[in-house]
């Protein structure tokens, strides 16, 4: 796990996203080497948890997001980092999708302490 990777979960943690998961994805998937998964509460608290993701890693990394998707909406935000993407839904939008089912086959690793 990347420094940055850290500086990311270490953000949604001190946004208070709930049930934060992190799956290594890098021997199942050519695009990222992990996913970062985690909820909201409101749309007002998804955009939160994306927007200090956002600050932390342009000001500590000089990091932005290659792409990012649903911001808008925030209902399920997508924050591509290449190494790393991040999810982060409103509940009913994340058991829909449920990427954890999805990508079963990716080991779950353990999140940091905040």
């Amino acid at each position: 796990m990347t420094a940055s990777l850290r500086e990311a979960i270490r953000a949604a943690q001190d946004r208070k996203a709930v049930n934060l998961t992190v799956l290594d994805v890098g021997k199942i998937c050519s695009f990222a080497d992990y996913f970062v998964i985690c909820s909201g509460t409101s749309t007002r608290h998804t955009r939160a948890i994306s927007d200090a993701i956002q600050e932390q890693l342009k000001k500590r990394w000089g990091m932005l997001p290659a792409h990012l998707e649903g911001y808008a909406q925030s209902e399920w935000i997508l924050m591509d980092y290449f190494d790393f993407v991040i999810h982060i839904f409103l509940e009913r939008a994340r058991e829909f999708y449920d990427l954890e089912r999805l990508w079963k086959a990716a080991p779950r690793v353990a999140v940091p302490k905040s």
